[in-house]
């Protein structure tokens, strides 16, 4: 017995290093160094990697005092709130006015970018190369043609050299996330003139956590019409950049809910790259995700004009799927799907529209649980009359198990026989639980990286089903004025669904003879349940509504199947034959 136990200690354990370690050591979150300049120095040839290294660093700058001052263009649409700003004529200013950070309004909006220098600095930048001619640089001042970017009025930003060359940053938005940015150039020069059009990102800290084991954080692209997540921040700092030849696609950071995609024409060959940017002392001070077109050739009174487009916000399916279908390479793989996709995608749908009709997240939760039993009632039907087989020639098999004890090839030839001659499958059972698998982990995927439900409250305590539940006993729900440590914050939910499984076990029409086994199953329910305890509430709400459809369909079952033949007669006819 002592050898049992100490079976059962170490698989809790293991179970707790697997699920448990990430809660209680999360990975660093740390925020980076304050992104440094860039170097003004211009790409040499059209078609190279857009430099990376940084100059002599300036001083680090508050948000307040880089947003300062009338050399910037306000961008205003229904779901954006920023500016374009007019030296260097980056997009390093955005927020998204339908997310807030915290679940009150006085949280503020969501900021996705934000100017160089500060300490959250990500921006976009879209410019020439050249080894001919002046272009334009990270410290341009642009002249703009309008003072505020809508979707109805776009914005033109224009600078001229001294050779006679005119450079435009053409900006258009539509009503969501998505930005045209068209790079014109106008040669009045003498001659011919060979130039390079880039664009890219870059961003001195990284969201609030790198790639999970199950979710991709961090610089992505869709190359060739193939999604890459094999390449993380520590892979850039280690390896070194990535680089990559593509048509059509785009390149960008990904975060768990929010995407910043440059999206060059999706019929011109590009050259993409994602590298680390390191300090004179080797530190790494941020990552950069860019595309470099083939250089062209604009001759003496013509104009040549470059489209590129920037994908900047949340990353809704619905959304993403509009985009793909307007011609956007694979956006919507920007939501880390993982191998269930083909299942996910219409698991998400449905759910979305539930959602749509009900109003509220938490119940289109429990609707879709309860689909999903009526889809599989068949095959649980089929598992229950399996079961009820087996109650019946339980008291039978006792007796094989009894008189071939010693000899266990003989007792699994009759026992097979027994099977065959009462018409039962003893792995039926097993169907229904492997059917609920790929159901429950893609649903997990979808909880986990869905942004509809972010903030998405359900009843009373439950404000955001994309949190784990606030509500635990170890502070006596909320009455003690602590918040515990989220390894042991078990809120309702996730007691809930430890007692919910517990009593399915209780229930179990196939009682367990191995006494391994029994303790197993016995602690089972509650290690779940610290288990399940940081997961989102969403998810433990789905949890808990299956297990109580189990348990009342189990209850149903049970009178169905053993009204005619209850257990206990059964045994007594078994006990006097």
């Amino acid at each position: 017995m002592g050898d049992n136990k100490n079976l059962i200690l170490a698989l809790v354990l293991s179970a707790m290093v697997l699920f448990g370690w990430s809660i209680l050591f999360p990975t660093s979150t740390e925020d980076l160094p304050a992104e440094q300049p860039v170097n003004e120095q211009v790409v040499p040839n059209a078609g190279d990697t857009v430099a990376a290294n940084d100059a002599a660093p300036l001083p680090p700058r508050s948000l307040e005092d880089a947003l300062g001052g009338n050399s910037r263009v306000a961008i205003e649409t229904p779901r954006l709130d920023g500016s374009i700003n007019l030296i260097g004529g980056r997009i390093d200013d955005l927020t998204m006015t339908d997310h807030s950070v915290e679940l009150d309004d006085e949280s503020g909006p969501v900021r996705l970018l934000s100017p160089s220098r500060t300490p959250d600095a990500y921006f976009t930048e879209f410019g020439w190369t050249s080894d001919g001619i002046e272009v334009p640089t990270s410290t341009t001042r642009w002249t703009s043609d309008g003072e505020v970017l809508t979707p109805q009025t776009p914005v033109t930003l224009s600078w001229s050299n001294d050779s006679g060359q005119t450079f435009k940053l053409i900006f258009a938005v539509d009503e969501n996330y998505l930005f045209t940015v068209d790079q014109r150039i106008e040669n009045r020069g003498p001659g011919a003139v060979g130039v390079g059009t880039y664009a890219r990102a870059r961003r001195a800290g990284i969201d609030e956590s790198r790639t999970m084991f199950n979710v991709h954080n961090g610089p992505m692209g869709v190359f060739n019409n193939e999604a890459t997540y094999d390449v993380d921040y520590d892979d850039l700092e280690d390896e070194g950049a990535q680089t990559f030849s593509t048509t059509g696609g785009w390149i960008g950071f990904t975060d768990k809910y929010w995407l910043t995609a440059l999206i060059p024409s999706q019929n011109t060959p590009v050259r993409a790259t994602m590298q680390a940017i390191k300090g004179d002392g080797g530190d790494v001070t941020g990552y950069q995700t860019d595309y470099v077109g083939s250089g062209m050739i604009v001759e003496p009174g013509t104009a040549k004009i470059v489209e590129s487009r920037l994908f900047a916000g949340a990353k809704e399916k619905k959304l993403l799927d509009e985009y793909e279908d307007a011609g956007v390479q694979r956006l919507s793989k920007s939501i880390d799907w993982g191998w269930f996709e083909w299942f996910m995608r219409p698991i998400f749908d449905l759910l979305r529209w539930l959602f749509m009709v009900t109003g509220n997240f938490g119940v289109a939760i429990i609707l879709l649980t309860v689909l999903v039993r009526l889809v599989l009632y068949p095959i649980a039907n089929k598992q229950f009359r399996s079961f009820a087989g087996m109650r019946r020639v339980q008291p039978k098999l006792k007796a094989l198990q009894d008189r071939y004890k010693d000899d266990k090839p003989k007792l699994q030839q009759e026992m097979m026989k027994l099977y065959q001659a009462e018409k039962i499958n003893p792995l039926a059972g097993c169907l229904p639980i492997l059917l609920q698998i790929p159901i429950f982990y893609a649903l997990y995927k979808v909880l986990l990286v869905s942004v509809e439900m972010r903030h998405q409250p359900f009843v009373l305590w439950l404000k955001d089903l994309s949190a784990p539940d606030p509500l635990t006993p170890v502070n006596l729900f909320g009455l003690l004025d602590f918040t515990p440590p989220s390894f042991i914050a078990i809120g309702v939910l996730p007691i809930l669904l430890g007692v919910s499984m517990w009593l399915q076990f209780k229930l179990n029409p196939t009682p367990v003879t191995d006494p391994v086994q029994k303790q197993i199953f016995g602690i089972m329910p509650w290690v779940l349940m610290v288990v399940m305890a940081p997961f989102a509430a969403g998810l433990q709400l789905y949890w808990v509504a299956n297990n109580i459809l189990t348990l009342a369909q189990q209850k149903f079952f049970y009178w169905r199947y053993d009204k005619d033949n209850p257990p206990d007669v059964v045994e007594a006819k078994a006990t006097k034959a």
